[in-house]
């Protein structure tokens, strides 16, 4: 019974983290998130270690299938650190600091990462101005919501493309 309603809590929290994590899921840094014994990926994007997490949630349950329960504890605790530490970083992902590297290198990821943060801002004032104009009841609003929306859909898109080439960039210094 407790180990049911253990299961129901994680995957409800994944779930919910897993929305969380969505605008900044493919955003990478130059220096890696999370301690190695918390995750083992190498990986810098959030979506990697949400991915572990799930690996590690499918483990739990198929130990709970075979009442292994000394490892049902150690992963369940394990998850739960998983869980808390994305949740931590995705709040406090504004606040991060430009991580440092060589000198040649570290101008062109720190562009990289402040296109990234550039669209993801873009993209969530996207989506409040796709709801105000969802739930717009004048014409001119939704006109003009409208225009913003295609305002949006440019900048993003310009954002996207400056992002191609910082890649580009960096694939050359990187070779």
């Amino acid at each position: 019974m407790k180990t049911a309603r253990l299961l129901h809590i994680l995957h409800q929290q994944l779930e919910e983290l897993r929305a969380r994590v969505v605008p900044l899921a493919h955003y990478a840094t130059l220096s890696a998130r999370f301690d190695r014994h918390l995750f083992k990926t190498r990986s810098t994007l959030l979506q990697a270690c949400v991915d572990e997490a799930q690996a590690g949630y499918d483990e739990l349950c198929r130990a709970v299938e075979q009442q292994q329960l000394a490892q049902v504890a150690w992963l369940a605790e394990h998850l739960s650190a998983q869980i808390e530490a994305i949740t931590r970083e995705t709040t406090s992902w504004s606040l991060r600091a430009w991580d440092n590297g060589s000198p040649g290198i570290t101008k062109w990821q720190r562009k990289r990462l402040q296109h990234q943060e550039f669209e993801r801002r873009l993209i969530e004032m996207k989506a409040q101005r796709v709801n105000q104009h969802a739930q717009a009841t004048s014409f001119e609003e939704q006109q003009r919501l409208a225009r913003e929306v295609e305002a949006f859909n440019g900048r993003i898109s310009r954002c996207r493309h400056a992002l191609a080439e910082i890649e580009q960039v960096l694939a050359r210094l990187t070779r």
